[in-house]
């Protein structure tokens, strides 16, 4: 694989107390789990992780728990961008010094209709202040919530300003066509795909593999599709497991999906505290939680 950054990663589910504290021994349990349900890496601390729903030092020692718990440092990709250059460059420097194979950064997500000028500037402060060789950035576009799309000339400036450190993408708009052009405009660039489905597609088109929140339950899955889409001889196999990851992306977006996931996640890890979420997200009503767990008995999971 020609990408410093591949394969099958899950974007992580964070599990919280009551009050709201990141439960972070439960996490690295999960974090240990998912690499043996099948993922190459843990993209932990994105838009399923609840980033952006805690603090500097919350999500500094949620790393710290992940390798505590059992992960090895090169397989996290941790989430590591705010609004603030500051806080930005402090969660980066820690997640490069703990060893972590890259981090995903989105744009600073506040102010909306910025241009690309003032989006490299953030960009570089960044690398610049962070000042180590070691740094490799998985960059986020997810326009529909962060509302700051990702443009080619800005990707295509920052790849020449920063080659070996700008290194990858994970596409979360669902649009084939932007990630078809990047695979072709930008061959060095490790596009991941955001959402389940599409981790196929985007292989068959020189892509690096996927981030996506519905591998913190159907991992096995996802690994089999990337273990065998490319051989003939297991054609069959791949098409069974991208039938059972359309079924399950399907569930975890039938109601509010950061719940539902969560919600997945509590029957799948026989532990009702998965079920806690942070401000302003709420848990799923009774009686759509209990259609979840009846939808994952009829799939087998």
């Amino acid at each position: 694989m020609k990408h410093a950054i591949h394969g099958v990663h899950s974007a992580a589910a964070t599990p919280v107390t009551g009050d709201g504290t990141p439960d972070l021994k439960l996490f690295g349990d999960h974090c240990r789990r998912l690499l043996e349900d099948g993922c190459h890496g843990i993209a932990m601390l994105g838009t399923t992780g609840e980033a952006n729903s805690f603090g500097v030092r919350q999500r500094i020692d949620l790393v710290e728990a992940a390798i505590a718990g059992g992960t090895p440092a090169n397989a996290l990709l941790p989430g590591t961008s705010t609004p603030a250059v500051a806080d930005t460059v402090e969660l980066t420097r820690h997640a490069v010094q703990s060893g972590a194979k890259g981090v995903v950064m989105l744009p600073p997500y506040y102010y909306k209709g910025v241009s690309d000028e003032g989006l490299f500037r953030f960009y570089a402060r960044v690398i610049e202040a962070v000042a180590d060789d070691r740094l490799r950035i998985v960059l986020y576009h997810i326009p529909q919530v962060s509302q700051i799309p990702l443009s080619h000339a800005l990707i295509g400036r920052l790849l020449e300003a920063f080659p070996g450190i700008v290194t990858g993408i994970k596409d979360s708009s669902g649009d084939m066509n932007n990630m078809r052009a990047m695979c072709e405009t930008f061959p060095a660039l490790g596009v991941l795909a955001g959402a389940d489905p599409l981790m196929l597609p985007l292989l068959r088109l020189g892509g690096a593999g996927c981030i996506t929140a519905t591998s913190n339950v159907r991992a096995d899955a996802l690994r089999i599709v990337w273990d065998g889409w490319n051989d003939p001889a297991k054609t069959e196999q791949v098409e069974a497991a991208q039938a059972r990851i359309d079924e399950w992306r399907t569930l975890s977006n039938k109601y509010v999906q950061l719940p539902t996931i969560k919600t997945m996640l509590a029957k799948r890890r026989g532990d009702m505290a998965w079920l806690n979420l942070m401000p302003p997200l709420v848990e799923l009503p009774e009686a759509e939680r209990n259609d979840i767990w009846a939808q994952m008995d009829r799939l087998g999971g």
